[in-house]
């Protein structure tokens, strides 16, 4: 049994470690286009110094070694003939698989604003190789200018904070992490940066990045006519799946990307799927979990994607800790919200007929442990009685007969 898998990230990498683990036997081969293994979670680490390239490999000491996997970096699959069992790859070259595990990811969107997808110094934050470009150009230019404020604008922003460089953040929203935050929580975040000395632009929109003759960024236009020097700009306004290789080959896909099941299966035989190329849930723990599914149905052991959370982030920015879950401000007057205030530690609960939809913890995370127990087992918090921040297990724990503890 031949298994390849393409990617070398969250999904890729548990999608083949589970497989050797499942098959001692088959051989196993991963292809990526990157030259080194990294969490795309920590590049704004490589940024600010606190870790080497090295630093950012997630998988253990000779992983490749350890599990027996033939690593094929460098190299790019252009195409697939799922008829045909063959991976068409930049080389010229084709590779034959019993079941393949794709596993791509996605890129950075670089909106249609004219002058961006033109200019030079014009770069995401999405692969290593985008960091290093950032990395080398910040520190010698003067002003930088970030796209986007949601976690990888702000990761850039954290990444960059101490460089001796003027940073300007331009946000469509009115705070930035609009998806994660409310507005409080988002306050925090912004007079930090703020007293870093970084200009935020909020409820604004870029309308044009003017270039020199050389192409060089020279100043980014406004909607409100504000005018700000750049020289260069990281754009961080969303991803797109990596699906361009699938271009004729019958395999399913829809306007967010490639379309798996729970069991990570496509539409075609023997194909699977994993992590940002559906272009959903786009977070790592979901991405690995999501291999993990797909390795083992591969293998022929069944397996289903059900605990997940639609939205889940921890971040650190700033040395201050928040997570958030689900939705963060209330859809409508039929949701309750309870709101705990304890110094700088902040917590909101959203909740409609018992069910906890959303919540944000910031600063203390000792009760994020709890709150996941409430919501992964929907617990009807409306039979609490007592103040929903001073639960404990305990009051949501019972014993059966036997004596074995169930929720």
């Amino acid at each position: 049994m031949r298994y390849v898998v393409v990617g070398a990230s969250a999904a890729g990498i548990s999608g083949a470690k589970t497989l050797r683990e499942l098959d001692k036997a088959a051989e196993i081969i991963l292809i990526s286009k990157d030259d080194y293994v990294y969490s795309r979670c920590i590049l704004h680490h490589y940024l600010d110094g606190r870790r080497t390239i090295e630093d950012l490999d997630f998988t253990p000491r000779k992983f490749f070694d350890l599990y027996n996997i033939e690593w094929m970096k460098g190299t790019e699959v252009i195409g697939i003939d799922p008829k045909e069992h063959k991976l068409k790859l930049d080389n010229g070259e084709e590779l034959s698989y019993d079941k393949v595990l794709l596993a791509t990811g996605s890129s950075s969107f670089i909106p249609p604003v004219p002058g961006l997808r033109e200019g030079n110094n014009v770069v995401g934050l999405r692969n290593l190789d985008d960091a290093i470009k950032i990395k080398e150009v910040a520190e010698k230019c003067k002003n930088v200018v970030i796209l986007g404020a949601g976690l990888v604008g702000v990761d850039a922003l954290a990444g960059l904070v101490d460089y001796d460089v003027k940073l300007t953040m331009v946000e469509m929203g009115d705070r930035i992490l609009p998806l994660q935050l409310d507005s409080y929580a988002a306050k925090v975040y912004q007079d930090m940066l703020t007293d870093k000395g970084v200009d935020l632009k909020l409820g604004v929109r870029a309308e044009k990045l003017v270039l020199d003759q050389s192409n060089n960024p020279v100043e980014l236009l406004l909607n409100t006519g504000d005018k700000i020097p750049c020289d260069l700009v990281i754009a961080c306004t969303g991803v797109r799946s990596n699906i361009g290789f699938l271009k004729d080959s019958g395999i399913d896909t829809d306007k967010f990307g490639l379309i798996i099941n729970e069991k990570g299966e496509t539409d075609t035989k023997d194909v699977y799927g994993a992590g940002d190329i559906t272009g959903r849930n786009p977070i790592w723990p979901t991405a690995v979990k999501e291999g993990i599914i797909a390795a083992n149905n591969m293998y022929g052991k069944e397996l289903y994607m059900t605990d997940f959370f639609g939205s889940k982030n921890t971040m650190n920015f700033l040395g201050l800790a928040t997570m958030s879950l689900g939705v963060v401000v209330k859809p409508d007057d039929s949701y309750q919200e309870e709101v705990d205030f304890d110094g700088k530690d902040y917590k909101k609960v959203i909740y409609k007929d018992g069910k906890i939809y959303g919540a944000i913890i910031q600063g203390d995370l000792s009760y994020a442990g709890v709150l996941t127990q409430l919501i992964k087992e929907k617990i009807d918090v409306s039979k609490v009685k007592k103040p929903l921040f001073d639960i404990d297990y305990a009051d949501f724990f019972n014993i059966k007969e036997n004596l074995e503890y169930t929720y």
